[in-house]
């Protein structure tokens, strides 16, 4: 399954403090709301959730809105995040190979997210074949 969702929040940005304790920001809140729409308007109605147990490999290529420095690593928590409250999968617990890479930059940022169940059958940074008798 391929995915194409704008470019998510910072881990710095998802997270606020409020009353003592750590709650989703305004812009977390906003981005989900968002993935959400996009996602059951492409699907009439939402994508169906695998099995609890189903065991994922995520695969996101990211394309920043502009030339600031980011780290990387901060996109995938309110990403994923995202795609578990859209009903993509049960529990982002579930993604046991999260393969993040960092593309050019793109008017307005986005991000492209491949899933698929393990095992796999190809690579998800190359698109060669994976097992017996291909060659790897």
């Amino acid at each position: 399954m391929k995915l194409l969702l704008p470019y998510p929040p910072s881990a710095n940005h998802y997270w606020r403090k409020w009353n003592n304790r750590m709650v989703i920001s305004k812009e977390g809140r906003a981005y989900r709301a968002e993935v959400c729409e996009l996602l059951s308007a492409a699907g009439g109605g939402g994508i169906r959730k695998p099995p609890s147990g189903g065991r994922i490999a995520l695969m996101m290529d990211a394309f920043p809105p502009d030339r600031r420095r980011r780290d990387l690593d901060n996109l995938q928590k309110p990403l994923l995040d995202a795609l578990q409250h859209a009903g993509v999968y049960e529990d982002d617990s579930q993604v046991d190979l999260l393969v993040s890479r960092r593309r050019e930059r793109r008017d307005g940022g986005r991000v492209v997210v491949t899933l698929a169940a393990l095992p796999l059958r190809w690579c998800p940074v190359c698109g060669m074949p994976l097992g017996p008798g291909s060659n790897n």
